[in-house]
């Protein structure tokens, strides 16, 4: 993000080259899922940086509670399963230079409106659509993430730890 301003979000509506861990990688199909990367530049240390994958992980299960409540949970660290089924996976990358902090990029998939998953996660793999029965609109579902990350990070950012968020969890 060459000048990019804190909080740019980057939203796409589909991948063909996504990251995840261990240097896996998929395509995805467009229109279904929600991929969205939120570059910040927290003034915190880069060990405690890491804990933003928590928080973002607390925002988007908030914002599934509100439409599924009591169906979700976080897997630690980095996703969100529904009924034992992954429906979110978070990725936090940083640039850290001289022990600062660069810049923290937060990567988000939450599998949205798929109706169905190739063979060979369709037993680990879920989609709200799935869950629910119905498709859900992905531009208010993102919003509805940010607001509660707003709240989440705000929290975050007096302490640089979890500890304002632990009832929230």
């Amino acid at each position: 993000g060459q000048g990019a301003l804190n909080g740019t979000l980057v939203v796409a509506d589909r991948q063909t080259a996504g990251r995840g861990r261990r240097g896996r990688s998929w395509i995805s199909s467009q229109g279904e899922a929600i991929y969205m990367s939120l570059l910040l530049y927290p003034e915190c240390q880069p060990n405690q940086a890491s804990m933003l994958t928590l928080v973002m992980a607390l925002a988007v299960l908030e914002a599934i509670e509100e439409i599924a409540p009591g169906s979700s949970c976080i897997k630690w660290l980095n996703d969100i399963v529904m009924n034992g089924r992954k429906v979110c996976g978070i990725l936090t990358e940083m640039s850290v230079a001289e022990h600062k902090i660069g810049y923290v990029i937060i990567g988000v998939g939450v599998n949205v409106n798929q109706g169905s998953f190739e063979e060979t996660i369709a037993d680990t793999a879920t989609s709200l659509f799935l869950e629910l029965g119905k498709k859900i609109d992905r531009a208010e579902f993102i919003c509805r993430v940010m607001y509660f990350f707003e709240q989440a990070y705000a929290e975050f950012e007096k302490t640089w730890d979890l500890s304002g968020l632990k009832e929230r969890y």
